[in-house]
């Protein structure tokens, strides 16, 4: 609607401007007529001199049609220039509401499908299998753990691997050892997601990590979900070693960027982006600067809203989290391009 009333007041200054000048070259004409009759009325002498006074009659009129052509001219532009900044303004509100609410539907899909890989790590950890192979480590054990994640990985798609760590932080089972078989017998004591997971005080919790790239994962984005595994699958039985579930974040992210209401025309000049809690691009409707570009967005401390910036609209809103899951401080952003009419 809001393009709709732009696109009218470039019409009616169009017009208006093209019927004004029409009136100037009819009223040009008219003089010149008024001019050449008075020339004529005087070679008629006192026989024209009727005809002298209508003409010069006819020249003032010409004149003041000119006159008001002028004013109705500038009266015109004048309107229409206001209509043309509350056209754009009402354009670039309802843009950027638009766009807003958005951005808050993406990091909402995304934290509402975090929240479930939230739930699968803390369920996953008490599988027998997986409390027996840090029990009682055996060959039998390690085949029949790798079974079940097997069984998992063919179930819940979303997963690039599932990882079991012993309280060394030494990885002595996996789903996919055909697929990642560096990953077996590999030393994580140092990274992030095991140390935080065998820190956990209860079976209820559990950590996330930002997204990030796995080397011994083919170099995929992902994201690392982690909990304890702990004696007898008890809540608060004593750690054993951890279980680390790593989410497949690239095409995840790309069907939630995909599936935002945005017509193709909007899309042509558009950037979809999710942010971390630093700004840092980690989905990107245009594939690039992927964990490792930071946006440079100004949110002023607000949760959501929008602002102009070098000729584009930026919309933005922060994660309101899901359930138990508080999420990141992730956000949805659009940046849009404006497009001269």
């Amino acid at each position: 609607m809001q393009d709709d009333i732009l696109r009218l007041a470039y019409e009616v200054s169009r017009i208006t401007e093209d019927k004004v000048d029409r009136i100037d070259q009819v009223m040009k004409q008219t003089g010149m007529l008024a001019i050449n009759a008075r020339l004529e009325a005087a070679r008629a002498g006192d026989a024209g001199r009727a005809f002298s006074v209508v003409a010069q009659e006819l020249g003032t009129v010409a004149s003041s049609i000119s006159a008001i052509g002028g004013e109705l001219r500038s009266a015109i532009a004048s309107n229409i220039a206001s209509l043309r900044t509350v056209g754009s303004k009402m354009l670039i509100d309802f843009k950027g509401t638009r766009y807003t609410d958005l951005a808050r539907s993406a990091v909402e899909i995304v934290d509402r499908n975090l929240y479930e890989r939230s739930c699968d790590v803390r369920w996953w950890a008490t599988d027998s299998s997986v409390i027996d192979v840090l029990e009682r480590p055996t060959s039998a054990s390690v085949a029949h753990a790798t079974d079940r994640l097997a069984t998992i990985l063919r179930s819940y798609t979303v997963y690039l691997d599932l990882w079991i760590a012993d309280a060394h932080g030494r990885i002595v089972a996996t789903g996919r050892p055909d697929r990642y078989p560096l990953a077996l017998g590999l030393d994580v004591s140092g990274e992030r997601w095991f140390r935080e997971a065998m820190a956990t005080h209860s079976g209820e919790e559990f950590r996330v990590c930002d997204i990030a790239t796995n080397a011994m994962l083919g170099d995929a984005q992902v994201a690392t979900y982690s909990t304890a595994v702990r004696a007898g699958g008890t809540t608060h039985g004593a750690p054993l070693g951890a279980l680390g579930i790593f989410f497949d974040w690239a095409p995840q992210a790309q069907g939630v960027l995909d599936g935002i209401g945005l017509s193709p025309a909007e899309r042509a000049t558009a950037r979809l982006m999710l942010l971390d809690a630093s700004h840092r691009v980690i989905a990107s409707s245009d594939g690039k600067g992927l964990c490792s570009e930071t946006y440079p967005l100004d949110t002023e401390r607000k949760q959501s809203g929008y602002y102009q910036r070098d000729g584009k609209l930026v919309a933005f809103a922060l994660t309101p989290g899901y359930e138990t899951y508080r999420g990141l401080g992730w956000l949805g952003c659009i940046e849009s391009r404006f497009v001269e009419e």
